[in-house]
């Protein structure tokens, strides 16, 4: 039987021509009518994901030969969109899509797209969307609009350009002004919008509780658990039975803590530290073992999957597991019995792990500890807190001093540390915010940082060298081309970095963070840096953590909120109790599941990061809707063509437009990632200090709009024609260029800014003539316009 990867590399050699079925079949050496028909669905399926394509003569090729790019589409509120290639294309750059080249793609599809034109002058390469491979929406949240014989919808999610057409028969009662829930019954075509109807109304706009439960539907997030997933959490007991204790190892005379939040109710890890005789430390990490409750197969394990992480937003957490368990028999609370899973870790003086054991245990703790009283022991040494736990001040220093040897190890191996401040919104009863401060990330937060590091990495090289099928979490190496970038850009700081893109070691980058750290230009090149990184994500393959500086890591420490780490604790099962080896079936069974497993755990944490970001801009632009006037000092967080993004200290970013730049014409400069005044000269950069005041705050968008507060706020006059200006006109001040701004979209015209600089040299038809003549010879080129 012919496999796929087979079919695959053989269309991907260079001397393939695209061929018929039968010439396939003939090279396949495909004969029996059973394999024949077995070949031709493997050629329908490849076709129908976008593996291969079938061109008009009815041949077969793969799309990277066929001057064609698989990937998702991303829309844009203007009308446009990028196709983003699947990371196995060899295709590198997104593929812009004009409006009339959607072909009715809308974001978040599947597609197949042409490509027109490649890369010119630092532009991406232009193409059309020729086929879609799968829809990516099926239901949109939006805002109901009624009319006499019909309605439409306004999705709240801007690339979504246009409305859906909601018959008059398919509202089923939504009324003007109401969030609802539509399932599209018909997707776009040529002209023709898209058709849904209302299957839920989640109440107006403005009621309370409703922003947010928008943004759960947007996203699809399960919010109660299934019937028969209840009724199996139903029968799982709240104490532990002393036979279920059978085979693990007692540890509940060991001397342990959980530390956590305030506010934590799922305590899945617990900590102990311990000196031994030969001076080294044995540090225990205890996790929750969830795999001994959510049996594999099981109604709670297929939900478990399928929401693959859990979700935390701004009033509510959505649980990848039913409460039942994450906050009881699961949670690792204070004198009671708990089974568990044990990574023990011997470490010399210099952090290095000596010896190890990973095994199934039962623990006792012996305190619910809080982030913040063990601050307050270590650091304030608060005297009645020392009291209270006096048994345990002991061990929080040796904990203290073996958290700092195992942060300074990896920053030695060259572990990357971004320093970005995190915000913690408060609610109050009806949702709303009514504070935003930074997250601290005290010496306890850092502490069970390594610590949970530690135990991951542990578990994670145990498992490659005995050869098991597992699953990691890795960080690739940076994109060859945007680092490059990223070096020129810190070289106009005066920096350097050592080695080549394309192989750049870590500690490289790490040396360049300890050279910046406490300078002006830390937040510009910190900033610049990150995004030159690619985003972490879960794999079978082992393939290193750049971040890190790990050859080997993985997700072992939090079983309740993470599948991955579910899956981790079921193989650590599976080799314990068969004595530290699988079957060569129960192998290939892992292997051949876990990749697309990997793929769907990390699918869905992207989505719990978009919708967790977007609740969190939500609130922060209603924290701001009463501010407007106000005026706060930031730093420039971003810089873009059309604007300035700065950063208040309490974390909320906002947005400085360029038309609201009124003292000179600023253009982008992509390699300095700043705006340039034309005529001044003046730049706005990357982490440069400013001060801006709140002009507006658009909840719908969850946008807050600023104008720097050292520019004039007055509206400019248009310019007016040179035959009406006085003869007698004194001299003009420096920085008087009028300007004639497009009112319709809050822009300024090209024909306007050519008319401004005209006026300054000399005015009408003749100083247009002699401007460009001097700019000819002086070998300039117009500036086009930027997309």
């Amino acid at each position: 039987m012919v496999e796929e990867r087979d079919m695959i590399e053989f269309m991907l050699k260079k001397a393939y021509k695209p061929m018929t079925a039968k010439e396939l079949q003939h090279i396949f050496q495909v004969e029996d009518p059973e394999e024949q028909s077995g070949f031709l669905q493997l050629l329908s399926r490849l076709e129908e994901e976008g593996k291969i394509v079938r061109t008009r003569a009815d041949r077969y090729g793969v799309p990277e030969r066929l001057n064609l790019v698989r990937g998702r589409l991303q829309g844009n509120a203007k009308g446009f969109g990028f196709v983003i290639p699947d990371p196995e294309m060899p295709h590198e750059q997104d593929v812009f899509i004009h409006g009339n080249e959607m072909n009715g793609a809308m974001d978040g599809d599947r597609v197949l797209a042409r490509v027109h034109s490649r890369r010119k002058d630092g532009r991406r390469p232009e193409g059309e969307v020729v086929r879609i491979l799968f829809r990516g929406r099926s239901i949109i949240v939006g805002t109901y609009t009624d009319s006499k014989h019909f309605g439409f919808v306004v999705p709240d999610d801007k690339r979504l350009p246009a409305d859906i057409f909601i018959p008059k028969e398919a509202r089923n009662g939504a009324e003007e002004g109401q969030k609802v829930v539509v399932e599209i019954l018909r997707y776009p075509n040529g002209r023709k919008s898209a058709e849904g109807k209302v299957t839920e109304i989640l109440g107006h706009k403005d009621e309370a509780g409703v922003d947010i439960l928008s943004i759960i539907r947007k996203y699809q997030l399960p919010e109660g658990f299934p019937d028969e997933v209840l009724a199996e959490t139903d029968q799982v007991p709240e104490t532990i039975d002393e036979q279920e204790i059978r085979g693990r190892r007692d540890l509940r005379d060991r001397r342990m803590v959980t530390i956590d939040g305030a506010d934590a109710k799922d305590l899945d890890d617990a900590v102990s530290v311990e000196r031994l005789d030969n001076g080294n430390i044995r540090l225990g990490v205890h996790i929750a073992d969830v795999s001994y409750y959510v049996k594999e197969g099981s109604a709670l394990d297929r939900e478990a999957y399928q929401r693959g992480t859990s979700v935390y937003l701004v009033d509510r957490v959505i649980p990848m597991l039913p409460q039942r368990l994450s906050n009881g028999i699961c949670s690792l609370n204070p004198q009671v019995d708990r089974l568990t899973m044990t990574c023990d870790m011997e470490m010399d003086g210099k952090g290095n792990v000596v010896r190890h054991e990973i095994y199934p245990s039962v623990i006792r703790t012996n305190e619910r500890m809080t982030y913040t009283d063990v601050k307050k022991i270590l650091v304030d040494e608060d005297e009645e807190l020392i009291r209270r736990y006096q048994p345990l001040v002991e061990d929080f220093r040796l904990m203290a001093s073996l958290a700092k040897t195992l942060r300074q190890r990896r920053f030695m191996r060259g572990a990357i540390d971004f320093d970005f401040p995190e915000a913690k919104i408060r609610v109050n009863e009806q949702g709303q915010p009514v504070e935003i401060v930074n997250r601290p990330r005290t010496i306890a937060e850092q502490m069970i940082e390594e610590f949970m590091l530690a135990a991951n990495e542990t578990v994670s090289e145990h498992f490659y060298k005995g050869k098991f099928p597992f699953v990691y979490r890795i960080h690739e190496n940076p994109d060859p081309d945007k680092l490059q970038s990223f070096f020129e850009f810190i070289t106009l700081f005066g920096y350097t970095a050592k080695g080549k893109a394309d192989k750049i070691k870590p500690r490289v980058l790490q040396q360049l963070l300890e050279q910046i750290d406490g300078k002006p230009e830390e937040p510009v090149i910190s900033t610049v840096m990150l995004r030159s990184m690619q985003q972490a994500k879960y794999s079978a393959e082992c393939l290193g953590h750049f971040g890190l500086a790990a050859q080997f890591y993985s997700h072992f420490t939090s079983p309740i909120r993470r599948y991955p780490d579910l899956i981790i604790h079921r193989i650590i099962w599976e080799v314990w109790e068969n004595g530290g080896t699988l079957s060569r079936e129960r192998k290939n069974e892992l292997d051949e599941w876990l990749p697309e497993a990997c793929k769907h755990a990390s699918e869905r944490e992207r989505l719990a990061i978009d919708a967790e970001r977007e609740t969190d801009d939500l609130k922060k632009a209603e924290y701001m809707q009463d501010k407007v006037g106000e005026t706060y000092d930031g730093i420039i967080s971003s810089v873009t063509s059309f604007g300035v993004f700065v950063e208040l200290a309490n974390t909320i970013e906002g947005m400085v437009h360029v038309s609201f730049m009124t003292d000179d014409y600023y253009q982008y400069d992509e390699h300095t990632y700043s705006l340039v005044g034309e005529r001044t000269g003046k730049s706005y950069n990357i982490g440069d200090a400013v001060t801006v005041k709140v002009i507006g705050v658009n909840l719908d968008e969850r946008k807050v709009d600023f104008e720097l507060v050292e520019e004039s706020t007055e509206k400019p006059a248009p310019a007016r024609p040179r035959k009406r200006r006085r003869k007698k006109e004194g001299p003009k001040k420096a920085g008087a260029k009028k300007q004639v701004k497009n009112e319709a979209v809050g822009k300024k015209t090209r024909r306007g800014k050519d008319r401004g600089k005209d006026r300054g040299k000399g005015g009408g038809k003749e100083g247009v003539k002699k401007r460009r003549k001097r700019e000819r010879n002086r070998g300039k080129k117009r500036r086009p316009n930027k997309r």
